[in-house]
């Protein structure tokens, strides 16, 4: 199936690498302007490279999204360089994994208030455009308990219950709000191919527990998110769409 985003504006905040690069590469590939922050100025300008081979306009800025001006002045930006916002990726995580200050803090100010803020910084340039969504991206954690990563897997918890809310804050004013909970993804540079080789036997395990035999691969997740925001899910909104081979499933 393809999709065709022409003429949209969309911004994927934290969009430099896996998933996230893989969602901007999904919406330039589909016709739209796309605008991408991340911190890394390096893989940033890589991604900007890789968008603008597609002929759009594809717009990038360094960014820190666990800093509230950061990201203001990010979407504000983003905004005015696209000539408005019809699509709101929010992908930012700051992957806590500690049970202690540091690791709440980071899960905390990333992973939930960067997707709010982004969000009220995008909400007014949404609300201008007929079929605008919001699409949050979580974790198959937030499903279950994590020992390994207990913020991560309560503040991934937070964001598909946050969804909804904004569902319902916003559907009376025309936006969609979804969510994607990926499983576990690999690709190059990511936890998980490290993980390969400095920790075999978690990623075996975590190998063993998907029944297709393998983890995914970021354009899988991708994929979801351009269906959400597509004319295609329409009459969705305020739902989780979890992605991740049967993962969850335990079998």
């Amino acid at each position: 199936m393809s999709f065709d985003f022409t003429g949209k504006r969309v911004v994927v905040a934290g969009g430099s690498k896996g998933i996230g690069r893989s969602i901007a590469l999904g919406f330039a590939r589909a016709g739209a302007k796309v605008s991408i922050c991340a911190r890394g100025a390096a893989a940033l300008e890589a991604a900007r490279a890789e968008l603008s081979a597609f002929g759009q306009q594809a717009h990038a800025a360094t960014c820190d999204l666990g800093v509230e001006a950061d990201i203001t002045g990010y979407v504000a930006a983003a905004a005015e360089a696209l000539g408005g916002i019809d699509v709101l990726v929010n992908n930012a995580s700051g992957f806590g994994a500690t049970d202690d200050e540091a690791g709440w803090a980071q899960s905390l100010n990333v992973d939930i208030m960067a997707t709010v803020r982004a969000s009220h910084a995008a909400i007014p340039f949404l609300l201008k455009n007929p079929g605008a969504s919001i699409v949050n991206i979580s974790s198959i954690s937030g499903y279950r308990p994590s020992t390994r990563s207990v913020p991560y897997a309560a503040v991934k918890a937070a964001v598909i219950q946050y969804t909804t809310s904004q569902a319902a804050l916003l559907a009376r004013q025309g936006v969609r709000v979804n969510c994607v909970a990926p499983g576990s993804i690999e690709f190059p540079g990511g936890t998980w191919e490290d993980r390969r080789t400095s920790n075999p036997d978690l990623y075996n395990r975590i190998l063993d527990s998907i029944p297709f035999g393998r983890l995914g691969l970021p354009e899988e997740v991708a994929d979801v998110v351009l269906f959400l925001a597509s004319p295609l899910a329409r009459w969705v909104t305020g739902q989780t769409i979890v992605a991740d081979g049967g993962q969850l499933l335990g079998v």
